[in-house]
């Protein structure tokens, strides 16, 4: 079996960041947007009545970072891919000053990985690994790697064959697209045993 160095974003993909700053936003303001209505990279387009410094400004906050879940199967198929023996790097476009909550955060979902597996980049390119599971298609295009596209409704309108990308509905299918193409090779002798 190949080893492989997986890389994997985090916010809506290997955690629910959307899902809290919608609700948080809804609250805050009476606003009744879902994530399904975030059909847009930016998204204030989806909350036409605040300004981005309401939109984006809650992220600026603790609580949004502290109420983090994990997506669902996340911590499940990652915990595989640990066992397996791939190295995990979290790789997260983050601000500076949410930092320290977010990745306290991201530590308590996935206790087996450490600090020194995470990653803030913002140009995801320049980060080396054989796998890419992102839900900003600008993060895997071109990009030195297997590229997952993460689906999301902000991601709905790429056309993902377009950029050589694979498109998962999921963590299943984020793990069968990493086993089939990656992990049992052709000329692997585990893939032969298996194909016969």
């Amino acid at each position: 079996m190949t080893r492989l160095r997986i890389l994997f974003d985090a916010d809506d993909v290997a955690e629910t960041l959307l899902e809290g700053w919608v609700k948080t936003l809804n609250e805050r303001y009476g606003t009744t947007t879902s994530v399904e209505d975030v059909t847009d990279w930016d998204v204030s387009k989806a909350f036409p009545t605040l300004t981005k410094q309401q939109i984006y400004g809650v992220l600026q906050e603790d609580e949004v970072w502290a109420k983090l879940t994990p997506m669902p199967g996340a911590q499940e198929y990652l915990k595989r891919l640990h066992d397996e023996g791939h190295e995990l790097y979290m790789v997260t476009a983050t601000d500076y000053r949410t930092c320290r909550v977010k990745i306290e955060r991201i530590l308590e979902l996935f206790p087996f990985l450490d600090a020194n597996h995470i990653i803030i980049a913002h140009n995801k390119q320049m980060v080396m690994g054989d796998v890419l599971i992102d839900d900003g298609p600008h993060n895997l295009v071109n990009g030195p790697y297997f590229r997952i596209l993460f689906d999301q409704p902000h991601n709905r309108g790429i056309n993902e064959k377009k950029y050589g990308m694979y498109r998962a509905v999921g963590w299943e299918q984020v793990y069968q697209l990493i086993h089939e193409n990656l992990v049992f090779k052709p000329d692997d002798d585990v893939w032969r045993n298996i194909s016969l």
